[in-house]
């Protein structure tokens, strides 16, 4: 799930994990400093850069990229650990990040939120209090060039009311889990049950 600073995929996300038992979050690793209330583990994994550069150098990251000044990156054993213990994990991502998890593992659904309008989008930044006003024009700036990838995605929420997005990303989620590769074990297994054609 990819969007613009402030479009409000942080809260979509939250509400949903809440309400879907069968998801989970992809904790990342960052070398940014916490925010007020973020805990390690649950927000984030917070490393130095250089433990994030060994990480680097280990192949450990199924994506990873230098967002804002600081780097992000997703452990890929976090994931599969998830993925084999039978949840939908859900991976908040920049565009460089779910292109190169698209690459990596190409039955996964991107999903890209954007916000009703410019206007919008520079008020919730405004609202939310995080950054002085030059932070917020070079994230406006940003938020131009992160939109026009949008079209590598598959879904698109555009994040008006945040009700109406809610059961937007969860029926897609829920469409999602019977794709061909999600129930292709199960149909063979269904299917053995038939005699063969002689």
């Amino acid at each position: 799930m990819s969007a613009p600073s402030g479009c409000g995929k942080t809260s979509l996300a939250k509400r949903a994990l809440r309400e879907m038992s069968d998801m989970t979050f992809s904790v990342s690793h960052t070398t940014r400093q916490p925010r007020e209330g973020e805990r390690e583990g649950v927000d984030y994994f917070f490393v130095s850069k250089d433990d994030f550069q060994k990480m680097v150098e280990q192949d450990a990251f199924l994506e990873f990229a230098h967002v804002y000044g600081n780097d992000y990156g997703t452990s890929r054993d976090f994931v599969d650990a998830k993925l084999d213990a039978g949840y939908d994990v859900l991976l908040d991502l920049d565009v460089q990040g779910a292109a190169q998890v698209k690459e990596r593992y190409p039955a996964a659904i991107l999903l890209f939120v954007l916000p009703p309008s410019l206007e919008a989008l520079q008020r919730r930044l405004r609202n939310r209090g995080l950054d002085d006003p030059g932070v917020i024009a070079d994230r406006l700036k940003i938020a131009r060039k992160v939109i026009e990838y949008y079209t590598n995605y598959q879904f698109v929420i555009i994040n008006k009311e945040i009700e109406e997005s809610l059961l937007e990303l969860k029926s897609i989620i829920q469409v999602a889990g019977y794709r061909m590769e999600r129930r292709k074990a199960l149909a063979e297994e269904i299917l053995k049950t038939f005699p063969e054609n002689s």
